[in-house]
């Protein structure tokens, strides 16, 4: 009983700012969906589910819906074959000082605010006049062209983006999950006359799944939740809306729009939408979270 009394004591605090933080403002906004609503307005109609049989007929979230899950399948799946290579590489290195300083300089863009680098790259890489691309394109006898008025060259770039601003994450997360494997399998296979990939492929990565699903289920969720790369490279939705997605029309109906009541449902739907992706996720990997 005194052990239980310390930890009802100890989880208390956290409790509560969970609620407090997390849980009271996701019940909050889906009162707000079920209403007419703007904080401007002295009365707010009840709606009722009307703002989600709106979101049925709204093409613009349909577009949304669409660009988001292409950016996080793309995105993701880059993101782990790419950290993946990355960490392997790292893992091989002889020295540990050589790993420490290859794992920091991947994850410095991780640390520095998402809207700063991405104004760097808005006018420095993919500016219209001095963009390091532009100046490469004009190298090779192309003329400069406004990428921000495309539809999928925008988007790529933004995945380039978002690539080289969160990649050391998952790169620390795998490097350890592949030091963290015993080295008795990778030498027994070797001695069998396992090459290296194979080695890897067969045995250290099947032992890294509860890593593989965690990065993976992580990394959806978090992509699906991006905002400050497509705010900054198209606060509009990019032209007919080839790159709005759902982060950035929530924030746009809501503050823009002032809508908040339907901005409520669209975020609504974005929690659903994520709650089922990484249930699937999870369904599919199967990674054994017990110990016995």
């Amino acid at each position: 009983m005194k052990n239980n009394k310390f930890v009802a004591t100890v989880l208390v605090p956290g409790m509560l700012f969970l609620g407090i933080f997390a849980v009271f403002p996701i019940l909050y906004g889906l009162g707000i969906s079920l209403y007419d609503y703007n904080p401007a307005n002295s009365h707010n109609p009840f709606l009722g589910l009307e703002n989600y049989r709106r979101l049925l007929q709204d093409e613009v979230f349909w577009k949304a819906v669409g660009n988001t899950v292409f950016f996080c399948v793309v995105a993701v799946s880059a993101n782990i074959v790419i950290t993946l290579f990355l960490a392997k590489i790292i893992s091989v290195l002889p020295s540990k000082g050589m790993k420490t300083f290859f794992r920091t300089i991947f994850f410095i863009p991780c640390i520095a605010p998402m809207v700063g680098t991405a104004m760097i790259w808005e006018y420095g890489i993919i500016g219209t006049e001095n963009g390091i691309v532009n100046q490469i394109v004009q190298f090779f006898g192309g003329s400069p062209k406004n990428w921000f008025m495309t539809s999928m060259p925008l988007m790529l770039f933004i995945i380039v983006y978002t690539l080289w601003a969160d990649i050391g994450y998952n790169i620390v997360l795998f490097t350890a999950g592949i030091e963290g494997v015993p080295k008795e399998f990778d030498e027994a296979a070797a001695i069998d006359g396992a090459g290296a990939v194979r080695r890897f492929l067969a045995i250290k990565l099947p032992l890294m799944g509860r890593t593989f699903a965690f990065v993976a289920v992580m990394t959806m969720a978090n992509y699906f939740q991006m905002f400050a790369q497509f705010r900054v490279f198209a606060p509009d939705g990019g032209m007919n809306n080839s790159v709005m997605v759902l982060t950035n029309y929530i924030y746009k109906t809501s503050f823009v729009s002032f809508d908040m009541g339907y901005a409520s449902a669209v975020a609504a739907a974005l929690f659903v939408i994520v709650f089922v992706v990484a249930m699937i996720q999870n369904k599919m990997m199967r990674a054994d979270w017990s110990y016995e």
